[in-house]
């Protein structure tokens, strides 16, 4: 990515980022190949929704840290049960292909995690989706955010207003731009498992799914309904 191209996205980005900061996320992009990825999900398809609020205010952010930011709207997606978080975030997750082939999509990513309350702050969600980026193998940074009260930090243009908490996203924001910049053009160093390559030499290049291993065994398998 050209310097002149960073140049004109800070200039572009939100009024509220000063040149400081602006002065230091110049630095940490120049010597990436290509701007950073993110793909922003979010688990409510209400008419105002303060999760899709704050995850396009997480987007002004990124867009301003000189990140490719893509939302992924859940609308039109089938629908299914979950007790922590709701059933169209699960079904997100659900949807979301594993393993294609011998490659798994989510393996080696970088994830950050945040949730919205209606009344006092709880961890209830993102200690689930903690869980989950683990279980995908993503990295998932150690900063978070957890907004409470929400329906009182969003103005009526549906921006997140100043305060101690949209100084907590800004700072999540931050930190997956930063650990994000260490993975740019190591993608396959830590996608790359010495467990996987010893499969793939024993069969010819392919990595097996679970339940293909267990068919090969001959043992029953275990089936979960819900």
């Amino acid at each position: 990515m050209s310097t002149a191209s960073v140049h004109r996205t800070l200039r572009s980005a939100s009024s509220n980022q000063s040149s400081k900061q602006a002065k230091i996320q110049l630095k940490l992009m120049r010597p990436l190949p290509r701007p950073i990825r993110v793909l922003i999900l979010y688990g409510s398809l209400r008419d105002r929704s303060f999760s899709r609020l704050m995850a396009y205010e997480a987007a002004r952010l990124l867009s301003g840290m000189a990140c490719d930011v893509r939302m992924n709207s859940p609308r039109g997606l089938p629908l299914r049960d979950d007790d922590n978080i709701t059933g169209i975030f699960k079904t997100i997750f659900d949807h979301i292909p594993l393993s294609t082939g011998s490659v798994r999509p989510t393996q080696g990513k970088v994830c950050a995690v945040s949730q919205v309350n209606g009344g006092s702050q709880s961890f209830n969600a993102v200690n689930t989706l903690r869980i989950l980026g683990r279980w995908m193998r993503m990295f998932v940074i150690p900063n978070q955010a957890s907004l409470p009260t929400a329906w009182k930090c969003f103005d009526e243009a549906d921006r997140m207003l100043a305060s101690s908490n949209h100084d907590r996203l800004v700072d999540v924001c931050e930190e997956l731009v930063k650990v994000s910049a260490l993975f740019v053009g190591k993608e396959q160093l830590f996608a790359d498992r010495w467990s996987e390559r010893s499969e793939k030499t024993r069969n010819a290049g392919a990595l097996f799914t679970q339940e293909q291993k267990e068919r090969a065994k001959g043992a029953p398998l275990l089936w979960v309904a819900y």
